[in-house]
């Protein structure tokens, strides 16, 4: 048996331990905390403020859980109930086992107790003081075991009744899930069947316009034929032998013209024939638009030419007015639309000579190009092709461009890359080469904006004067006077 030490009891307050009967139940969730300080005395600790309990977390939980419903999407907010559940039936499990724990204190309790009373008869004196001084304290332990398993039972209770309640917000979140997945399987099914909907009418439109497609060119077909035919039953050899008589027309009508030049040239040769310096040279070329003009030596006693001084200029048919030609001081110059209705004057002057040169008469416009302008007019964009000659005077590498002549621009292209885009404005300049050899009749200069120039070669003399010719018509309905360096012809030219 056990004996109990006589300092035990002397530290005991008898006032502080009533007799109780030990099958008293107290509401109760805890075991008491203690600790033996000095002498053997049992001390209370105090709880910690700042350490929360299992309940206490767990309420906490649950208030957040409840806060952030919410703000939770269906998947968390079922996670999170299951989270709260496995706490609840962790909590269950710690409840239990603090249950069957109680139970072995109460037990052993019970042993000391009664070890006490046997000892308690077996005693005497001073000794029967402290064993039953002792059986209060054993009492004493028995209340609070007692008030701690009621406590406990009561947060059993509760326990339960949040583990149950975790139970059915998980079951009814789970079910919140499966209506929601269920919802969103729907949309999708309708959001498949719109899409299936959809590519069967582009397919619908697709096959309808391959099928107007066909019958298009179908039709575009029939109408080929049937012109072909037409054009037959009007037998075209006929318009065959009508091109050619135009053709050997043209040519009877050019070698004419330059007869009818040469013959001019020599009566007004005759009229000043007390004159000798006119004789050193002559102009040659058809006084046209289109060709070329150039100066040859008729004597030999005339400088030669690449040793003389050159200036072109552009006279008035009445002979009242004289503009320089900015840039002409080659022996060679080509007519352009400015110049017509004008007679052409060259000053060839040397270190002893200085002759005058004029055209026998105004440059004749030439034959159909106002009608090919006119029908280019029409056109919002009109493309030449070109080649690229110079540029800012110096030759590049000759290739193949496309000059685009627009309501409101000009530009220059070379496949999909643009080299010059600009709109018509006063420092555009655009006028034919003066000079550049044989081919001066087909060149063109642009200058879209200062410091910034082309020299341009068209692949006929027609193309170039019409190219020129609806530039000039374009800007002047944009209020632009489009002309060459220096000239001051009037709007409209």
């Amino acid at each position: 048996m056990t004996r109990v030490a006589r300092d035990f009891g002397d530290t005991m307050q008898k006032e502080a331990v009533p007799a109780v009967s030990s099958d008293v139940v107290f509401a109760s969730s805890r075991f008491p905390n203690y600790r033996i300080g000095a002498n053997n005395q049992i001390m209370e600790t105090k709880d910690d403020p700042k350490v929360l309990s299992m309940k206490e977390v767990v309420a906490r939980e649950t208030a957040q859980l409840l806060e952030q419903h919410n703000r939770l999407s269906v998947r968390d907010l079922a996670s999170k109930f299951e989270k709260g559940l496995a706490a609840a039936a962790k909590l269950s499990e710690e409840a239990r086992l603090r249950e069957a724990a109680s139970l072995e204190k109460h037990v052993l309790l019970k042993k000391l107790r009664d070890a006490l009373e046997s000892l308690k008869g077996r005693v005497a004196g001073r000794n029967k003081d402290d064993v039953e001084e002792a059986i209060s304290m054993v009492e004493a332990l028995a209340v609070q075991l007692t008030q701690r398993e009621g406590e406990l039972i009561q947060e059993k209770a509760e326990v339960k009744k949040l583990a149950n309640f975790l139970k059915q917000a998980s079951e009814d979140a789970k079910k919140l899930v499966d209506e929601e997945r269920a919802f969103a399987r729907a949309e999708i099914e309708d959001a498949r069947a719109a899409v299936q909907r959809v590519e069967e009418a582009l397919q619908e439109h697709e096959r309808m316009s391959q099928a107007s497609e066909k019958q298009d060119m179908e039709q575009l077909m029939k109408e080929v034929q049937e012109a072909r035919r037409i054009k037959m039953l009007h037998q075209p050899s006929k318009v065959m032998d009508m091109e050619h008589e135009l053709r050997a027309l043209r040519a009877q009508l050019a070698e004419k013209t330059r007869q009818y030049l040469r013959l001019q040239k020599e009566l007004t040769r005759t009229k000043k024939g007390g004159e000798n310096i006119s004789h050193f040279y002559e102009l040659e070329g058809n006084e046209t638009l289109g060709s070329y003009l150039q100066i040859q030596p008729c004597s030999d006693n005339a400088p030669e030419v690449s040793e003389c001084s050159i200036q072109w200029y552009r006279v008035s048919s009445d002979g009242a007015k004289k503009e320089l030609i900015s840039g002409a001081s080659k022996s060679i110059y080509a007519p352009e639309p400015f110049d017509v209705g004008r007679v052409l004057q060259v000053d060839v002057i040397s270190e002893s000579e200085h002759v005058t040169l004029s055209t026998a008469g105004p440059i004749d416009p030439a034959a159909g190009l106002g009608t090919y302008v006119e029908a280019l007019v029409r056109k919002h964009d009109t493309e030449f092709n070109v080649v690229v000659t110079q540029v800012n005077g110096s030759p590049p590498t000759e290739s193949i461009h496309v000059l685009h002549v627009g309501k409101m621009r000009i530009k220059l292209c070379k496949g999909k890359t643009t080299i010059a885009k600009e709109y018509y404005s006063s420092s555009m300049q655009l006028c034919g080469v003066r000079g550049g050899g044989n081919a001066a009749a087909q060149g063109l200069f642009w200058q879209p904006k200062q410091g910034h120039s082309f020299v341009l070669a068209f692949e006929s003399e027609r193309e170039r004067n019409a190219a020129i010719m609806l530039a000039r018509r374009f800007a002047f309905d944009c209020n632009i006077m489009l002309a060459g360096p220096d000239d001051r012809a009037p709007l409209g030219t």
